[in-house]
């Protein structure tokens, strides 16, 4: 059976009036449309939502990982967002680590119990429909969509069951196995196969009722501890207990907002039937949350990228359009991997690293003759994700992503509780003097992201929403937020032509990182290929639908699947 999946959308973007949702599920985006329809908004759908993806993507998501918000308000634009990705145990230290023999160069394996950290994402949920809901609707009215998935059963979708099946083969790899609630008598289940998740159902139950104690506390937590010392983690119930989400103020940037003409981006009007419209805008501002996200480096990306005023004259994924991104990325990723960590335990340089000066010093190194030999060493781990956004009838925005990092995580399952629990620190440094490094009570380097679009306003002005948007898969998501919105604002390309386009990825080359600590940037992927490739200054790899080697200069093409959604004005696809 072939291992390799492609999609070729021939969608026009779709319109509505009244607000819509954008998943990678059907049916969890019918769950979220249910919500609007009984007055919920914008938060309390997302959160719907949420909740059935971890029941029919439970490979990708779940209760057991970590989620991120933004928030824009329809009636004031202001903008504010929710940290909800969970921290190391206490006693899960670098000292703890080396005493069982671990090291940076070798690590526990990336599905170990130790690389378990707690779930930031019930509480994420709870809080999201507390601070940003509608206040008309329950925590229990919120999640009974979800239940009743849960509980009745809906059939696996293709990509799903491929997922599944994928990390369940790379956990058994490990030497691990997932646990029974997520299995069918042991077995992955097939596409088309009908799967329930009783034990999942009763945990959504609880969570409902009781709120964030119904998961931190009691029977689930409980649960939770006994499967990962059971491992040989060391998680405990204090360290459940102790943990909320974070109320943080957004970091942003503008982009090209002196340049003359204006730009267009085309979007739909919520309040009239007029369709898709080109709205002219003078710049736009990014919005993504600041770290441990690493949604600063989009905003690095972006103002490197803001001093290259041909890339729209070079043309689309040309090879030099593509030459100037990759050089831009390794620039804005090196800072990043540098500075960033959790920020109650290292200093991060924002202001300065945001400043339209020091990306100006920064795009000084990209020759447009020849590529960057040498960069420092960074991180590599794929990941499995959901990203997705709402928007309601008043105008309120909400992007969100949740996430047990790579697949199933860890494949712990705890006792009756229907979830896999996150591996999310597999993204810690093993390495003493480095921002990442391991500690406890500490949040890792995250790697996933929401984002918002705004047009560029006055102190006096309240910010025009133009876009929810977000991409899936670890590094990919600060790379496909700079190439979608490049892809509407150069290009003039509609929502889904938008997503549609070849996507290039830039990723470190692991196996040189790990041996000789180059750690060269060098292999990049774009989401399909184009009707023909231009002589590039970099190894490329292009996901097409075949596996092919051809004679121009080190490049591949090959199959892969990308994920991603966008959501613009009452766009979804």
């Amino acid at each position: 059976m072939s291992t390799d999946l492609s999609f070729s959308s021939r969608r026009s973007p779709v319109v509505c009036l009244h607000g819509c949702v954008a998943s990678s599920q059907p049916l969890a985006s019918g769950v979220g449309l249910d919500v609007l329809k009984r007055g919920g908004n914008a938060a309390d759908a997302a959160v719907a939502v949420a909740a059935a993806l971890a029941v029919t993507e439970p490979c990708s998501t779940g209760p057991g990982g970590d989620a991120f918000c933004l928030f824009y308000s329809g009636d004031t634009g202001d903008i504010r967002g929710i940290n909800g990705s969970g921290r190391s145990p206490q006693a899960q230290t670098l000292d703890l680590l080396e005493g069982r023999g671990y090291t940076a160069e070798a690590p526990p394996s990336a599905f170990d119990a130790l690389n378990a950290t707690v779930p930031g994402a019930p509480a994420c949920w709870c809080d999201t429909v507390q601070l940003f809901g509608s206040q008309k609707l329950s925590l229990q009215e919120v999640l009974s969509g979800a239940v009743q998935l849960a509980e009745v059963g809906f059939p696996v979708a293709e990509v799903t069951a491929h997922h599944w099946a994928k990390w369940v083969a790379a956990l058994r790899d490990a030497r691990k196995e997932l646990g029974g609630d997520l299995l069918i008598g042991g077995h992955v289940p097939k596409s088309g196969q009908v799967f329930k998740n009783a034990a999942l159902a009763q945990t959504l139950k609880e969570l409902a009722e009781h709120g964030k104690p119904g998961f931190y506390k009691g029977r689930v937590a409980q649960a939770i501890v006994d499967i990962i010392n059971q491992n040989g983690g060391v998680m405990t119930l204090d360290d459940l207990s102790r943990h909320d989400s974070e109320v943080v103020t957004p970091i942003s940037t503008e982009y090209k907002v002196s340049k003359q003409p204006p730009y267009h981006i085309c979007v739909s009007i919520m309040q009239s039937a007029e369709g898709m419209t080109l709205l002219y805008v003078q710049g736009v501002r990014l919005w993504e949350l600041p770290p441990n996200s690493q949604g600063l480096a989009a905003l690095l990306l972006l103002n490197i990228l803001e001093n290259f005023p041909q890339l729209k004259a070079v043309g689309h994924n040309s090879s030099d359009y593509i030459h100037v991104f990759v050089e831009a990325v390794r620039l804005a990723l090196t800072d990043v991997l540098r500075y960033l960590g959790d920020p109650a335990h290292v200093t991060i340089p924002l202001e300065t690293l945001l400043d339209k000066s020091y990306s100006q010093q920064r795009a000084q190194h990209i020759n447009m003759d020849r590529a960057k030999e040498q960069m420092e060493p960074g991180l590599m781990t794929g990941s499995d994700t959901v990203y997705f956004c709402v928007i309601d009838s008043q105008g309120n925005a909400c992007s969100f992503v949740n996430s047990t990092f790579m697949g199933f995580g860890t494949g712990l399952v705890p006792k009756d509780c229907g979830f896999s629990l996150q591996n999310r620190g597999a993204s810690f440094s093993l390495r003493r003097d480095h921002v990442n490094c391991v500690a406890g009570g500490k949040r890792p380097y995250h790697t996933i992201i929401p984002a918002l679009l705004t047009a560029s306003a006055t102190n006096a002005q309240k910010p025009q929403l133009l876009a929810a948007l977000g991409v899936m898969g670890a590094f990919m998501q600060p790379q496909g937020h700079i190439q979608v919105l490049l892809n509407m604002m150069e290009f003039g390309m509609n929502p889904q032509q938008a997503l549609d386009a070849p996507r290039v990825f830039v990723q470190y080359d692991y196996k040189n990182r790990r041996k000789c600590c180059s750690g060269i940037m060098k292999q990049l992927t774009v989401s399909r290929a184009p009707d023909h490739v231009n002589t590039c200054k970099h190894t490329l790899c292009l996901s097409g639908t075949t596996l092919l080697k051809i004679s121009l200069p080190n490049i591949l093409l090959q199959s892969s699947c990308c994920h991603s959604k966008l959501w613009r004005k009452s766009i979804f696809r």
